[in-house]
This record gives C-alpha cells, structure tokens and sequence, in this order.
C-alpha cells in the first residue's frame, strides 16, 4: 500500500464513526479535519469533496458490519447456530458492532432521497444480505436441518426487515425490549421449522 493509498484508508476510517454517528449532512468537513488532525488540502488531494468522501465511508461501514456478522455466524457449525449469531450480533443495539449503530439504517433513512450513489449500495447490501440468509436455511433444509418446505426466500425477508426494524426502535427507546422480543419470536420461528 503506498502512502497515499495509507491516508486515504486513514482519513476514512477516522471519519466513518463521525458519519454514522452525526449522519452525512450533519458532519461537517472541518469535523472531518479535526478527527483526521489533516491540513484542508491533504483532504482534498484524496478525495474530491465531502459526497465523495461519505460514498467511500458508506463502502467501509458495509464492510466492517458485514465482517462482524460474518466472524460471528462463521463460528457456528449448523444453518439454526448462523441464524441465531445473526440474531444475536446485532440484538444488542446498546452496543452494535459498529459505533454509531447500524449502518444501512442510518444511510439508507438519511440517503433515500438525496444520494443515489449511497441508495443503490445500500439496497445491493439490503439484497445480500437476504440472499445470505435464505442461503443459509436452503443449505439446512439440504442437510436434513430444516422443513423442506420452509420458504427460505421469504424468511429471509422477513428476519431481515425484522432486526432492522428492532434495532431503530430499540435506539430510538434507549433500550433493548423491542429487540428481545423480536429476537425471541424469530428463534421460536426458526426452532418451529426444525426437522
């Protein structure tokens, strides 16, 4: 990595939490310039302007969720243990894997209607996402885990749309109760479709 590929990753990394944290409009570059400790024209010299910058800490964030996730469901053995770490990573939105909360939440709400660049990376992720899942539980009814007429594809769908919706309602309350409860209803529905 040169130099400038170093800086580049450097000021990404220290700006991602203040974007997740304080939203894309609200951060302001001179925030940027502080947390970097960056004189105004190192900045520039690697990325054009704020929009160019927040695309690449949208790209980091993605990343690092999608390694905390994956770390965790990469420890499990069965497709019902990689369902639940799913869960179970991201069930506690006092402490998410990433500061500041869930990325796609945050960018998708904020970026819906105002960056297409940042709408169309969160919604290929949002479709990952499911993809993995419903994956997961294919692979289960395969290995004789789950109910062969289990709807993978719709499950996943839901799960998804189900911790998603518990982690804003959880940080909007300040507290976890949304989330057990929508936790413990999805691992009831797992644990039903068992074989």
């Amino acid at each position: 990595m040169t130099k400038a590929e170093r800086t580049r990753e450097f000021i990404i990394a220290q700006s991602a939490p203040l974007f997740n944290t304080k939203g894309i409009a609200g951060t302001s570059m001179s925030d940027i310039l502080e947390v970097t400790n960056l004189a105004k024209g190192s900045l520039y010299v690697h990325f054009e302007n704020k929009e160019d910058l927040s695309h690449a800490v949208v790209d980091y964030h993605l990343a690092k969720l999608g390694e905390a996730v994956s770390t965790e469901m990469n420890k499990e053995a069965t497709a019902k243990g990689k369902l639940f770490a799913y869960i179970d990573t991201l069930a506690d939105t006092l402490n998410p894997p990433l500061e500041g909360g869930c990325p796609m939440l945050n960018f998708g709400m904020e970026a819906d209607d105002t960056d297409e660049v940042i709408r169309k990376k969160l919604n290929d992720a949002i479709e990952r996402a499911q993809q993995d899942l419903a994956g997961i539980i294919r692979k289960g009814i395969a290995a004789g885990e789950f109910q062969g007429d289990w709807d993978a594809k719709e499950f996943a769908t839901k799960m998804f749309a189900l911790v998603e919706g518990g982690i804003m309602m959880s940080r909007i309350a300040g507290n976890n109760k949304a989330m057990k409860v929508i936790a413990r209803s999805l691992k009831k529905e797992i644990e039903e479709n068992e074989t």
